[in-house]
């Protein structure tokens, strides 16, 4: 999942992280995952037509003070100006591409110390890209242009922004293999956004702020110097069922030496989770929407119930990455082979069972870890990779209205700089 947030929410995590497992890969021989089909392309041009819970929220006063405090207040009106200034439908495709990469960018920056810091919301921050994300959308879905836009082309430009300002259709890294950069290993991260927004309007989520503190940055491990190119994805099923996942990593993974799939998990501590299963667990996403089913994906006759991560696990945890415990977490719940009841496997699953709950759960974070390994092994690439639970990201004791506080931004810095050394120590095993 990417799992459940902040500290009062511990007992939920810890009945919807029940584990799920593993099995054989697919054949290297079996097909990557196909482009959406038109049923699912009309599905999304509809899905986009009307606003949802996520961009409701805006209207509360948690989410206005954050853009105020980050100085990201001033982009959605200026994204809705641009939209205003067009006067086709290329224009308009202009400027949400622009406008879409441009808060990406501004938000990398901005965590990374660079440029002013319009605010004094602390720059490591990942929801102001969040919310401006969020209004930005809700600017192009009111859009009232001087021409006609049917509902189709409106959801391929909502589309384009998602994207574009995720650092989806960003990632790429310098240079070519066999062009003398060879020692150079390349490095793909992914986080997620905010969620449980109703328990708690101001919650953050670390592996959204790490991929904001890692996009483009160099490291040096063991093995050389490495570079990690990130993006972030949304907590909704239907993005998922829509093959994001898939259209972003498909191009990247082949040129990749490791890849780690990142999302907020149990509380105090961290997790390398072993096994990812083909379940859907029907916890609500951002829209409020619950999926309860086995994972959608291309060619399902040769979909397994489990995939493994090829992270060295050995290495992390033995490794002194940062103040918070590092497991590695080979739990899974699966029903046996012939049975009809959930079972827990401490050791992961056994053969011919059908999966209930990867080691990381039944959420959208164990459908990432599935669906980045059943891609890597569908390309059949060696790679290492999977997936990475951070801690809960806490506020201090006593803070249940303010935004931030020392001990939030404590956490949040020593998680960011933990996933850091967890992958330079990933990176740096030859």
């Amino acid at each position: 999942m990417p799992p459940i947030s902040v500290s009062a929410h511990a007992a939920v995590i810890a009945a919807l992280l029940v584990p799920l497992a593993l099995t054989a890969p697919v054949p290297a021989s079996a097909a990557p995952p196909a482009p959406p089909s038109p049923a699912t392309e009309t599905a999304t041009a509809a899905a986009g037509a009307a606003a949802g819970a996520e961009e409701a929220r805006l209207d509360r006063a948690v989410p206005r003070e954050i853009l105020r405090r980050a100085g990201f207040d001033t982009v959605a009106p200026r994204f809705g100006g641009a939209l205003d200034g067009a006067r086709s439908y290329r224009d308009a495709e202009r400027a949400v591409a622009r406008h879409g990469a441009a808060l990406w960018e501004r938000a990398v920056d901005r965590a990374q110390g660079r440029g002013p810091a319009r605010g004094d919301l602390s720059r490591d921050d990942d929801r102001p890209l969040y919310w401006a994300r969020l209004a930005m959308t809700r600017e192009l879905r009111q859009w009232e242009p001087g021409f006609t836009v049917a509902p189709e082309r409106r959801a391929r430009l909502l589309d384009r922004l998602e994207r574009s300002s995720r650092g989806q259709d960003s990632m790429g890294f310098p240079g070519a293999r066999g062009r003398g950069d060879d020692r150079v290993k390349r490095v793909v991260m992914t986080g997620f956004d905010p969620f449980t927004l109703d328990r708690d309007i101001r919650i953050s989520n670390p592996s959204g702020a790490t991929a904001l503190a890692l996009d483009g940055t160099w490291i040096r491990t063991a093995d050389g110097p490495a570079r990690i190119e990130t993006a972030v994805f949304p907590v909704r099923w239907q993005d998922f069922a829509d093959g994001s996942v898939e259209r972003t990593l498909r191009a990247r993974l082949p040129e990749a030496d490791l890849f780690t799939t990142v999302s907020q998990g149990r509380p105090g501590r961290f997790d390398i989770e072993r096994t990812n299963g083909a379940w859907r667990g029907g916890f609500p996403d951002n829209e409020n929407i619950s999926d309860t089913g086995t994972v959608p994906v291309s060619d399902p006759a040769t979909q397994p119930q489990w995939t493994s991560s090829t992270l060295p696990h050995a290495a992390i945890t033995a490794a002194d990455t940062g103040r918070f415990a590092v497991h590695d977490n080979t739990a899974v719940t699966e029903i046996p082979a012939g049975g009809t009841t959930p079972v827990n496997r401490p050791d992961g699953p056994t053969e011919g069972s059908t999966a209930r709950s990867g080691g990381g759960g039944n959420y959208l974070s164990n459908e990432i870890a599935y669906r980045a390994t059943l891609l890597r092994d569908r390309l059949g690439l060696t790679i290492p990779g999977g997936h990475v639970h951070t801690p809960v990201l806490e506020f201090g004791a006593g803070n249940t209205t303010e935004i931030t506080d020392p001990a939030f931004l404590a956490n949040r810095r020593d998680i960011v700089a933990q996933v850091r050394e967890i992958i330079r120590v990933s990176a740096g095993q030859g």
